[in-house]
C-alpha cells in the first residue's frame, strides 16, 4: 500500500527526476524510540548523481512546501547523503555503499514499499 503524504511524494519525485535507483519507503511508525517516521532510500551510480538527487529533493521541497532540511550530512564525499526532515529522513547512496549498509535488511520488520 503506497504511503499518502505530499512531502513523501515530492521527495520521490525529486529522486525520480534525477534517475535515482530502487526507491524504497520504510515506514517506521510501528516502532518505539525511532528517530523518524519514514526513511526514504535510493541509490545512484556516481557522487555527481548522488549530489544532484540531494540538491533536487531539497529544491522541490523548498519550492513546494517552503521546508528546508534540519540537517544535511555527507555532501563532501557524496557517497551517502542524508537529508533530515524531522519525521522523514532521506538516504541517497552510491550503489556499493547502499549494499554495504543494507538499511532495508536492518529494518526488514518494517513495512517497505516502492512508489
Amino acid at each position: 500500500m503506497p504511503v499518502k503524504n505530499n512531502r513523501i511524494e515530492e521527495i520521490v519525485n525529486g529522486i525520480s527526476d534525477k534517475k535515482g535507483n530502487a526507491i524504497k519507503i520504510i515506514n517506521l511508525k510501528k516502532f518505539d524510540n525511532v528517530i523518524a517516521d519514514y526513511f526514504i532510500i535510493t541509490d545512484a551510480t556516481s557522487n555527481t548523481q548522488v549530489k544532484a538527487i540531494s540538491d533536487n529533493v531539497q529544491k522541490r521541497l523548498r519550492n513546494k512546501t517552503g521546508e528546508r532540511p534540519f540537517g544535511v550530512e555527507g555532501e563532501e564525499n557524496a557517497e551517502w547523503i542524508l537529508l533530515d526532515y524531522g519525521d522523514i529522513i532521506v538516504h541517497i547512496f552510491q550503489q556499493p555503499v547502499r549494499e554495504y549498509y543494507d538499511l532495508e535488511g536492518l529494518w526488514a520488520d518494517a513495512e517497505i514499499t516502492e512508489p
